[in-house]
């Protein structure tokens, strides 16, 4: 049984050591654990390990979240596709970490509604979709938000008006949960700091170093500085998702030959949500070719994903193509013929690679069958290797990968707690509470609910900024909820070091402007450039980088890489 939460501090939590403090930690002190990769899974596993004492380092090549973690579906889910591939166990770990996640964050994890149109002819007709629906309530034990509903034509028509009626049947209704999946994944850093963990982003690991074959740690490089320096530690775990394989070149203990991870590209697309203007997320049979995508509700936004496709792409440069953005419309404009959707309604683009275990796909070549399973594997050096599994079971994820560094080291087991501990800012009584409380606050609503839905019960330490600075209150874009006082907070409090941190993961300002957060870069780095050094030319040089970031990662390519 989950615990019951304290009620809301809203004390003010300390700063993580300095950037120079954790970097001298790194290089002189002895760890039990180096966790390689900064997404949920590595996070969760910092987390995890040193709330069981372990003494725990982790290092991310660029920033926590930059990779698959920031470029989700943003659902907690229990996974209703799934049960179609008969993954029944997955569904159910899935059903139950949703619960728990609802509980331990109820800042970052939130109740969503979803409604599933049954069109006549379509592949999943009304009755499966009931069954289906009754078996996925009961493999949450009966416990999810609601019960689903069935929903007549008539029903389904008043919940979407918008909705494409011809051939329309009917549906249902079932609940599942959204996310802030890179504040999700950064909220499990700063827990992990927060319990003496060692945690470094903007830094790669060069080579594995090894003691009479068993890997004994790793050649670290800071990207800010240049400095390099050996990380000491008695196990590595490689949690770096579609760079696992890049991590294993570096083993000399592997012997395995073929890739352990296979890249399947999701791509989503962001438009305002007065164009298609929908109450609940929707689930579609798209088409096209028939597959499950989403329709979802993002506050002033609608999110539209995702394709699933296998690829060969770089996880760095993965990006979204004009075929993938061309599918996408129009397999919303068959369900919304009125909206008639173009490529200009388009506030952003992006596109993320799962990284499935190669196991998982047992001779198929559908991306979309492949199971989302998690596996460990550990080489004849040690190092122990997280992949496949969804970021709804991060936290199973964590738990079972630091099990088996117990094992590996031979230690005595300690339970994990992170079932009942709330994550930073989520000892929250009453949500509806806490939002009115930052409503009157802050006097303007979606500010204050924005803050609250990112920081939690700490939303106040972040607003009293504002107080000591009055300009800080000012909005990083107009029109947004974002606030300059969060870039100085990013900075003191939640390892900000670069613009893309800040804009892209940080906050969704990327995701919800069309310029992808250029002029907002320009009003952050006027309050980032004091705190972190950089002088005029140091600022120009920061800005030039942003732009490249957000075309890297928001650009839409001319054909399918």
């Amino acid at each position: 049984m989950l615990r019951s939460l304290p009620s809301s501090t809203g004390e003010t939590p300390a700063p993580p050591p300095s950037r120079a403090e954790r970097l001298r930690a790194l290089g002189t002190e002895p760890f039990d654990l180096l966790v390689i990769g900064g997404g949920v899974t590595g996070a969760g596993a910092a987390r995890d390990a040193a709330l069981r004492g372990l003494k725990v380092a982790l290092v991310e090549r660029e920033d926590f979240a930059s990779g698959t973690s920031s470029r989700s579906s943003r659902l907690i889910h229990g996974g209703l596709r799934y049960l179609e591939h008969g993954h029944l166990g997955l569904v159910f770990e899935s059903s139950i970490e949703r619960r728990r996640l609802l509980h331990l964050a109820p800042h970052l994890v939130r109740p969503l509604a979803f409604v599933w149109p049954v069109y006549e002819g379509a592949r999943v007709p009304r009755w499966k979709l009931n069954a289906g629906l009754m078996l996925y309530d009961a493999l949450s034990l009966f416990r999810n938000v609601k019960a689903y509903q069935r929903l007549s034509l008539k029903q389904l028509l008043e919940a979407e008006p918008g909705i494409r009626s011809e051939g329309l049947k009917g549906g249902a209704r079932y609940y599942d949960a959204a996310t802030d999946d890179a504040r999700l994944t950064l909220a499990n850093a700063l827990s992990a700091s927060e319990a003496g963990a060692v945690v470094l982003n903007h830094a790669s690991v060069k080579q594995l170093v090894f003691a009479d074959g068993k890997a004994t740690g790793a050649r670290v490089v800071d990207h800010l500085t240049g400095e390099e320096l050996t990380v000491q530690a008695r196990a590595v775990v490689n949690a770096t998702g579609p760079w696992s394989d890049e991590i294993r070149q570096l083993d000399s203990g592997t012997t395995r030959s073929g890739p352990t991870v296979r890249g399947s590209k999701g791509v989503h697309i962001a438009v305002p949500r007065s164009r298609l203007g929908i109450q609940d997320a929707l689930t579609l049979l798209s088409p096209v070719d028939g597959r499950v995508m989403f329709i979802l509700p993002a506050d002033a936004f609608t999110i539209i994903g995702t394709t699933e496709t296998a690829t060969r792409a770089h996880p760095a440069e993965v990006r979204a193509s004009e075929a993938d953005v061309a599918y996408l419309l129009t397999s919303a404009n068959a369900f919304f013929p009125d909206a008639h959707l173009t490529r200009d309604d388009l506030v952003s683009a992006w596109a993320g690679i799962r990284p499935l275990a190669a196991s998982g796909y047992h001779g198929n070549t559908d991306a979309g069958s492949a199971s989302r399973e998690h596996a460990i594997d550990v080489s004849p050096s040690g190092v122990l290797a997280i992949s496949g599994g969804k970021l709804t079971t991060f936290r199973v994820m964590a738990r079972d990968v630091v099990n088996a560094v117990e094992r590996h080291l031979a230690l005595p087991h300690r339970k994990s707690t992170t079932d009942v501990r709330p994550l930073p800012g989520g000892d929250i009584a009453r949500m509806d509470a806490e939002l009115a409380a930052a409503r009157q606050e802050v006097g303007d609503a979606a500010t204050g609910d924005h803050l609250v839905r990112a920081y939690g019960s700490r939303w106040r330490a972040v607003w009293a900024l504002t107080r000591e600075t009055p300009a800080l209150a000012e909005p990083l874009v107009d029109g947004l909820p974002y606030r300059c006082a969060e870039a100085a907070w990013g900075v003191s409090h939640e390892m900000v070091q670069t613009l893309a941190d800040l804009l892209i993961r940080r906050l969704k300002v990327a995701f919800e402007t069309r310029d992808q957060g250029r002029a907002a870069a320009a009003r952050a780095a006027v309050v980032m450039a004091p705190l972190l050094g950089w002088d005029a030319a140091e600022t120009a040089r920061q800005l030039a980088t942003y732009d490249v970031d957000a075309q890297r990662i928001f650009g839409v390519d001319p054909a399918d890489a």
